[in-house]
């Protein structure tokens, strides 16, 4: 038995050693830093492996948590995966068990990964529409790893880009109308009662963008530097549309099971590649908004 443990111990370290080299020499380069990933491919997966399909799942969640440690140690700081959408509630009763099941075991790994990490842990989505024995625990996952600021990694259950901007837009309403009263309240003070109710409705009352970035889901990460989907798919699904307009898109043949390190180190490359492109695209689009939120006119069009 022993003879067996120890060329697994040479083999692994092994194997990390060259995953530090390679890391080390990208970064000499440009590092992402954020990367958003669609995992698609669990369910073909376990039907190519001849597996049961549930058992695509498994391998997709242990997949996910190896590529949380790759982009920690190649020094990406944020990390964001699609793990559910609310549509995915309309596939069979049995598998969304599955996956459910899967989340409630991926919390306490979590937790074991990051105390040996400085890694922050978020769930963003509509976490009421989990049950209590999955929403509480990882409430409590977030309040311990909220201090933690090198490395941010986003699981992204029970979310649909629209269902968030759905809720940004509630959200930001309701603020702006808790002002209001208060206003009405300072124009009656001031002898401003029976004029028009809204004339008196400054710049700071009205919503910005600000305002509903504030908001969002995915408030504590930056827009994704680059947005990985598996499968040989090219959809977004429903996923980061407001954060994507200007991140590289990468469609990968693998499927999600099977990515490892060699896919991350090709998808990186293509970045450090088309860095000064998406740079230069990203800069003039800032620009853009804000110019246009700091003028109270639209921009002229040329």
């Amino acid at each position: 038995m022993e003879k067996e443990v120890i060329p697994r111990k040479i083999l692994s370290g092994w194997i990390r050693f060259v995953r530090k080299c390679f890391f080390r020499v990208l970064r000499v380069g440009p590092i992402p830093s954020h990367i958003a990933v669609i995992m698609d491919g669990n369910r073909r997966y376990a039907k190519k492996k001849k597996l049961e399909e549930g058992a695509g799942h498994d391998a997709g969640a242990l997949a996910l948590l190896c590529l949380l440690i790759y982009c920690y140690e190649l020094g990406v700081k944020h990390l964001s995966a699609y793990a559910f959408s609310i549509d995915n509630f309309r596939r069979k009763p049995e598998e969304v068990q599955k996956i459910m099941d899967l989340l409630r075991e991926c919390i306490p790994l979590l937790t074991r990964i990051v105390k040996h990490r400085p890694i922050r842990v978020h769930f963003a989505g509509s976490l009421e529409l989990l049950s209590a024995d999955i929403r509480i625990p990882a409430k409590r996952l977030m309040d311990a790893t909220a201090d933690n600021s090198k490395f941010i990694f986003t699981l992204c259950v029970v979310y649909t880009s629209t269902d968030e901007i759905m809720h940004v837009v509630q959200e930001s309403c309701k603020e702006k109308c808790d002002h209001i009263p208060e206003i009405r309240a300072n124009d009656a003070n001031n002898g401003f009662l029976g004029e028009n109710e809204d004339s008196h409705l400054g710049d700071q009352d009205l919503i910005k963008l600000v305002d509903i970035e504030k908001h969002m889901y995915m408030a504590i990460t930056p827009d994704p530097d680059i947005l990985i989907r598996t499968g040989d798919e090219h959809r977004l699904s429903n996923f980061l549309l407001w954060q994507t307009s200007g991140c590289q898109l990468s469609s990968l043949v693998t499927l999600w099971p099977e990515i490892g390190i060699w896919q991350l180190v090709w998808v990186v490359l293509n970045f450090q590649r088309n860095h000064h492109y998406y740079g230069r695209k990203r800069n003039a689009a800032v620009d853009l908004v804000n110019g246009s939120y700091s003028s109270s006119s639209p921009p002229s069009k040329s």
